[in-house]
């Protein structure tokens, strides 16, 4: 595993470096939070790429202000995910993924992740922008409604309680990062961006998503993420809006993984599916090993029927060995940096 692929996230957990969030928060911009959506994109736009112009310690307004705000006028046509709903949130109203107001399934210290980024804080969401048939998470993606509200104030204050002060006074973190998850976190960035704003912890952000999210949600994560965590499951449109209802996936993921990756750091899961070595495992590895640098793939044998995989006879079955191995020697001959 090279070292290059979470340089910076290392940084951060030794003291030597602020989390992406926190310049945001220290990065004043010169306009006023209640102008016009298009001026607000052009401020934004102007200043996110500058992080380290405009610097104070007290900003008003910041850069994540300016985010925070833009991400709840999003709400009102919602185009968080490439899904483009266009519905008003703010009126009741609910989308493809279902979502209203953020709901949390759960948050615990997860020991369950790659070994670089445990123990984690992670926070799941319900309701997902995608529909996968063998969801292994089915019961929070389907149902949106499902868990509880909690309040920014109360989470961003949990945050806090993951850090303490050393002697030195570096930030030494009782967990590596906060990991927002589901689901899917796309539909809940407002909320998110909402418990930045009152957080001051100095711990890397985790963007765990599919990646169907549209530009705009992209350019509002960047200056605030620090790994993307990302989903990368089929190599071509067919297999992804058959098993996961997600039309223009190879384009979208495509983009997003380029966008992110020139803004944060990255690992990329991708979830072996029997029979679909060919299809899926082989394209979707090669665009990876061409096109991205310094970023961890996990190649992933986690795969078991559930949820509805029962239907699709290609999916009906387990991963064999056989295949795991295959595709673990299609990313070794790629040169892929592949998680312990």
């Amino acid at each position: 595993m090279s070292g290059k692929a979470l340089a910076t996230y290392f940084a951060i957990l030794d003291g030597d470096q602020r989390a992406n969030y926190l310049r945001a928060k220290q990065h004043l911009v010169k306009i006023d939070i209640g102008s016009a959506e298009l001026a607000l994109w052009s401020a934004h736009d102007a200043e996110v790429d500058r992080p380290d112009n405009n610097l104070v310690r007290t900003p008003e307004p910041s850069l994540l202000d300016l985010k925070a705000e833009l991400a709840q006028r999003t709400l009102r046509d919602c185009h968080l995910c490439e899904r483009r709903c266009g519905i008003d949130r703010t009126f009741g109203e609910t989308g493809h993924c279902g979502v209203q107001d953020a709901r949390i399934s759960s948050e615990f210290i997860h020991m369950g992740e790659e070994p670089d980024l445990i123990p984690s804080y992670t926070v799941f969401f319900s309701g997902c922008t995608f529909n996968c048939v063998f969801c292994q998470n089915w019961d929070i993606s389907t149902r949106p409604g499902s868990g509880r509200a909690i309040d920014p104030v109360d989470l961003a204050e949990r945050i806090e309680r993951m850090v303490e002060t050393e002697r030195n006074g570096r930030a030494s973190t009782k967990v590596k990062n906060v990991n927002w998850v589901g689901g899917d976190p796309t539909p809940n960035l407002p909320f998110i961006l909402e418990v930045l704003k009152r957080c001051r912890a100095n711990i890397p952000q985790i963007w765990n998503s599919n990646m169907y999210l549209s530009v705009e949600t992209m350019k509002l994560l960047n200056g605030i993420v620090d790994v993307y965590l990302t989903d990368w499951k089929y190599g071509n449109d067919k297999c992804a809006s058959r098993l996961s209802n997600a039309p223009k996936y190879t384009g979208i993921m495509e983009r997003n993984h380029r966008l992110g990756r020139e803004h944060a750091e990255m690992i990329i899961r991708h979830l072996v599916l029997p029979g679909h070595i060919d299809c899926c495992t082989r394209p979707a590895l090669t665009w990876i090993a061409e096109n991205l640098k310094d970023v961890q793939v996990n190649v992933m044998a986690q795969y078991r029927p559930e949820h509805r995989a029962l239907e699709f006879d290609d999916i009906a079955h387990p991963l064999t060995l056989a295949e795991y191995r295959e595709a673990i020697e299609i990313a070794e001959t790629l040169g892929l940096d592949l998680c312990d």
